[in-house]
């Protein structure tokens, strides 16, 4: 055995080396070296200009934070400090230069920002016109039914509505909305402009869309059964918002009527016309919010504490819930929810959502708060009770945004004001 194995080996040792050849031309040879030389060589350019690439940006990177950086503490360093020079590598600078530098980088204009009618406190859901474009009048007709303590509520036609949108026909309809005053007046946590009575909506209702019409005649009948009759009309309120409906889009509300039902005698059909007045805001309850931004992260942390609500007729599966989203210059993050907790006068959340923002200065920054009411064992069914905004603007500056700057990376908390 070990003898054919020994001839084996001599056999395969004695084949000419020749024979092992790969079976290609020398031409094809010399074209693939080609092609591996000059892929080899166009790698070697990549390479070389994103290294180069690289290291620019990085030179005029650090150009601009150290332009920026002069021009922040160009006017805060004082006449006599010119000829003293500090020892390297320290630097002296109190909490309050710090938070006012970084206040004044937040507020630089890197981008345009472009005008809107949207307005803050309804940003997700209407956009209200100029007070110039509101025209107009609505008709309607209220009614006490004292025997079966019914109001009765009638919207029967509006007249000279202005088209806000030339390029499209109008298509009216009117919300309606109850609403009633609590007894004690919110508003000691705000401020003295957003003072005023708490107010909470009892049922809303919306008319018919009537489609290309600037006279639309709607007749929808609305009741509502009064719980307590006894003096229940001198806290309440009528408010109808004449709207033009967009599927795809915002609605553009045309003008409303507020019409307090306690110095009106309704014990019989009483038919009115009002004029149509610029949107008014109502205060339907206060909003404890923590703000806190991290700079370096460029996280900003928003965190819902505690909603003040008033205290009316509230069911037993009725729960709040908040969205929350932020819109920093032209761009708008991804709005995010909390969960829904049950609703009382004072719902407790005390939930933290998390926004990245962008990676460049900030010239204007909202935060947008919608607070819905929703039931337990009927998710899908929603209702709103009012929004809030927080923010800075170029010509405008929250107290709330100024002393989250200020705080140097810890929360701060405050109560706002929700209206609808």
């Amino acid at each position: 055995m070990m003898a054919v194995i020994e001839d084996l080996d001599h056999v395969g040792s004695s084949l000419n080396a020749s024979e092992l050849k790969i079976p290609f031309s020398d031409t094809v040879k010399y074209c693939i070296l080609a092609i591996s030389v000059i892929l080899l060589l166009v790698a070697l350019c990549i390479l070389a200009w994103q290294i180069i690439r690289c290291f620019s940006n990085s030179h005029s990177t650090y150009t601009q934070e150290t332009m920026n950086s002069d021009l922040l503490y160009s006017e805060e360093k004082p006449a006599e400090a010119e000829n003293y020079s500090a020892p390297p590598g320290m630097k002296v600078e109190n909490q309050n230069m710090e938070s006012h530098r970084l206040s004044r980088f937040l507020s630089q204009t890197w981008f345009p920002s472009s005008d809107t009618s949207i307005s803050d406190g309804n940003f997700e859901e209407q956009k209200i016109i100029k007070a110039t474009e509101v025209a107009g009048s609505l008709r309607f007709s209220v009614f006490f039914d004292q025997l079966e303590s019914r109001l009765v509520i009638c919207v029967l036609q509006a007249e000279g509505l202005s088209d806000c949108r030339p390029s499209t026909t109008l298509q009216p309809f009117v919300k309606v909305r109850l609403m009633k005053a609590e007894l004690e007046g919110a508003g000691k946590r705000s401020s003295k402009k957003e003072q005023g009575a708490l107010w909470a909506v009892l049922q809303e209702w919306d008319t018919q869309i009537v489609k290309g019409s600037d006279k639309p005649l709607f007749r929808d009948e609305f009741s509502f059964i009064l719980q307590e009759t006894k003096n229940m009309l001198h806290n309440l309120k009528l408010k109808m918002e004449v709207r033009d409906f967009d599927h795809f889009s915002r609605q553009t509300v045309l003008g409303e009527v507020s019409l307090p039902l306690k110095h009106l005698d309704i014990s019989f059909p009483l038919v009115l016309q009002e004029d149509l007045q610029i949107p008014q805001k109502d205060l339907v309850g206060e909003v404890l919010l923590s703000l806190k931004f991290l700079p370096t992260s460029q996280r900003l942390e928003v965190g819902l504490l505690k909603i003040k609500t008033a205290f009316i007729n509230i069911s037993s599966d009725a729960a709040l819930y908040a969205r929350i989203s932020v819109q920093c210059n032209q761009s708008r993050l991804k709005p995010q929810k909390t969960s829904a907790v049950a609703r009382s006068a004072v719902t407790v959340f005390n939930e933290v959502l998390i926004f990245l923002l962008p990676d460049f200065a900030v010239d204007q920054c909202k935060i947008l708060v919608s607070v819905y009411e929703t039931c337990t064992d009927a998710k899908s069914s929603r209702s709103l009770i009012g929004h809030l905004c927080v923010g800075k603007d170029r010509s405008l500056e929250d107290e709330h945004w100024t002393l989250m700057v200020r705080s140097m990376r810890q929360p701060v908390a405050k109560w706002h004001a929700l209206l609808i």
